[in-house]
């Protein structure tokens, strides 16, 4: 094998939105005013879910995401089985994370051409999803777009995308605003890459440096693709135990794109000083390994183990990490809140500092 070249998750093809979705946000925040009352959304957008009024107390939770390019590694590996988790998992994971109880969601299957065995593999996929989360699948949409949704070979693209809803006590949303310094960070681990970051999984392991897609890794104990379809970890029910128990809880945040820089999502500015995190799994090794990617890159784009964080007081923290426990779910206790304007993230063990999009060398 040849040194690998460094690659970023922009090399990989996907470019920061930066400006260029500042115009659509110009024109979809203006219509966060158009209803008062019943309909009102109570948060502003860049929230892991928004929440419409319904009455005084009661409101509904409303998030969307879709499973991004792990369609392309089910489709090198021909198995489709676990896309339906992934999105569903996507989904309830967020709407959790304002203190509402998922519900139900609805998909959108988007393909070149309506294959029966695939399309029964997603709703495999979708049941198991939906068994997990404790949530319904009461309707949804399939799309023939022949023109438009391509895949790696002829005639086999699809996407999958869905909306979840949920219910929220209006009175006791959690949103980050209640956090103090001192609050402790609790990670739940996560299952592996989960869904995000594909495109530089795949340009890093299945490049000149890397492996076949199905080609066995000592280090996965299984194939190279198969690690990459692990699906999604769904917290709704340890998390919602958690909220339901009466430990206070003052955040939740999934770890997606953009890892633990998540924790600066909330409504209060602060800080986050992390002094312990988990060895990640071997998978994310690999990833830098093979497509020469940096340390900064890598805390950017994956959760490196840590696929979850509740912020709540020490006191909780023995009980929170119990329930965790109790689901099958390791946890620990990462760090502290710190005063901070600027919403920092230092990552202690590995000597970086988040602020804004971007992990840097640590002061």
């Amino acid at each position: 094998m040849s040194a690998p070249t460094s690659l970023t998750y922009a090399d990989s093809g996907v470019i920061p939105a930066g400006k260029p979705l500042a115009g659509l946000l110009h024109w979809v925040n203006q219509t966060l005013s158009f209803r008062s009352g019943l309909g009102e959304p109570v948060l502003g957008i860049g929230y892991y879910a928004n929440v419409l009024r319904l009455t005084e107390t009661l409101g509904l939770a409303i998030s969307t995401d879709s499973v991004g390019t792990k369609v392309l590694v089910a489709e090198m590996m021909g198995k489709y089985d676990t896309l339906g988790i992934d999105c569903i998992a996507m989904n309830a994971n967020d709407i959790i994370c304002v203190g509402a109880e998922p519900l139900a969601m609805v998909d959108y299957v988007a393909v070149q051409e309506a294959r029966a065995d695939v399309l029964e593999q997603l709703g495999r996929g979708l049941y198991e999803g939906a068994r997990q989360a404790n949530i319904n699948i009461p309707g949804g949409e399939l799309a023939q777009l022949r023109d438009v949704v391509q895949g790696i070979e002829p005639d086999s693209g699809v996407d999958l995308v869905g909306t979840c809803v949920g219910v929220a006590n209006l009175d006791r949303l959690i949103v980050g605003e209640e956090i103090q310094p001192g609050d402790v960070v609790i990670g739940l681990a996560s299952s592996g890459v989960h869904s995000n970051g594909l495109t530089l999984a795949r340009k890093a392991l299945f490049g000149s440096n890397g492996y076949r897609p199905n080609q066995h890794v000592d280090e996965f104990g299984r194939s190279a693709g198969l690690e990459l379809l692990e699906p999604t970890r769904m917290y709704v029910r340890p998390v919602w135990q958690m909220i339901s128990s009466g430990l206070p809880i003052h955040g939740l945040y999934h770890i997606t794109g953009d890892g633990l820089l998540n924790l600066n999502r909330g409504k209060r500015p602060i800080g986050f000083e992390i002094d312990s995190l988990p060895t990640p799994q071997p998978v994310f090794d690999a990833i830098a390994r093979c497509g020469g990617v940096s340390r900064e890159e890598m805390y950017r784009v994956y959760n490196m183990g840590v696929g979850f964080c509740v912020v709540a007081p020490e006191g909780s923290a023995e009980g929170l990490r119990a329930i965790a426990t109790e689901h099958g779910i390791e946890s620990w206790v990462l760090g502290r809140a710190v005063p901070d304007e600027r919403r920092r993230v230092w990552l202690r063990p590995v000597n970086l500092v988040g602020e804004d999009e971007e992990f840097t060398a640590g002061e």
